[in-house]
């Protein structure tokens, strides 16, 4: 960003309420068209499901553009909607906020970036599978989950302060995940087909979009050297709100989602690690796993 003129720098970190606005209708306008579709049992409705998944899962990409506080010009915005995709995804926002920042600042370094506790990224194709398979996901995040809530979670990246806000937050989210329960058990079996059912097919979907993120990158300091931007097509980066672009994301996060294609574009040259498509960087991370 050093090379970039004062001016450019301020105009490409600018934050508008509009653009993210405009990008969070569309997508939840297809959650919802989607939903009503299933919710109406339309003819083979179950087909409709992994759409639903891939949909809902990839909340995770404003979620995540919420803790930088970029997608939105009121920081209060980005806060509610960050915590309202955490629901969706298990995923605790006041927790996940420190998470990723730390992930910023350690960013493949496999003692200190968080993404890489407890063994990293898989190294071997059983791995591979179970990590992909998302259930490992829903069974770290429910035990965070319980740990928050118990006031038990002590990373060294969580500052002591925010100890009661995250507690306060996992206390509802239970309550919520209570709530569901109780209403599915009671009431009627929807949100179970809505929700819950999708994003366990959907997860999968997300696990392979994250790898290509840092896998198989360098355990080095240079953002251009440890990140990986993946070439894709328009659908994809709309859903993932722009985050296949992700060296740009790593060099200068303070860049909102939208402005992210123009920032490739003066940056590309400098990029060192590209893939064109997230098959091909699949198939060429299977090709370095153990059997």
């Amino acid at each position: 960003m050093a090379a970039l003129a004062p001016g450019t720098r301020a105009d490409l970190t600018r934050r508008m309420n509009a653009p993210g606005l405009r990008h969070l209708a569309l997508h939840a306008g297809l959650i919802a068209a989607t939903g009503a579709l299933i919710g109406a049992g339309v003819p083979f409705w179950p087909l409709l499901l992994p759409v639903q998944g891939v949909l809902l899962v990839f909340l995770f990409t404003p979620e995540h553009e919420c803790t930088h506080r970029t997608p939105f010009r009121n920081p209060r915005l980005c806060d509610a909607v960050g915590q309202i995709c955490g629901v969706v995804l298990l995923l605790p926002f006041e927790w996940f906020r420190y998470f990723h920042l730390a992930h910023h600042r350690f960013t493949n370094d496999p003692h200190h970036d968080p993404e890489l506790a407890g063994g990293g990224r898989p190294t071997t194709r059983a791995a591979f599978a179970w990590h992909v398979s998302g259930l490992p996901y829903w069974g770290h995040q429910s035990a965070l989950l319980l740990r928050l809530a118990l006031g038990r979670e002590h990373a060294e990246y969580l500052p002591q302060a925010a100890t009661q806000r995250m507690q306060r937050e996992a206390w509802g989210l239970l309550f919520i995940y209570a709530a569901v329960a109780l209403f599915t058990a009671l009431a009627s079996p929807i949100l179970l087909w809505l929700w819950i059912v999708p994003v366990l097919i959907g997860q999968p979907v997300l696990r392979l979009y994250l790898l290509a993120e840092h896998g198989g990158c360098p355990h080095v300091a240079d953002m251009f050297c440890n990140t990986r931007t993946t070439l894709t097509t328009r659908a994809v980066r709309f859903l993932a709100w722009n985050m296949p672009y992700h060296t740009e994301h790593h060099v200068y996060p303070n860049v909102p989602f939208h402005r992210l294609p123009e920032f490739h574009r003066l940056i590309r040259a400098r990029l060192l690690q590209t893939e064109n498509g997230y098959l091909r960087f699949t198939a060429a991370y299977l090709r370095r796993l153990d059997g």
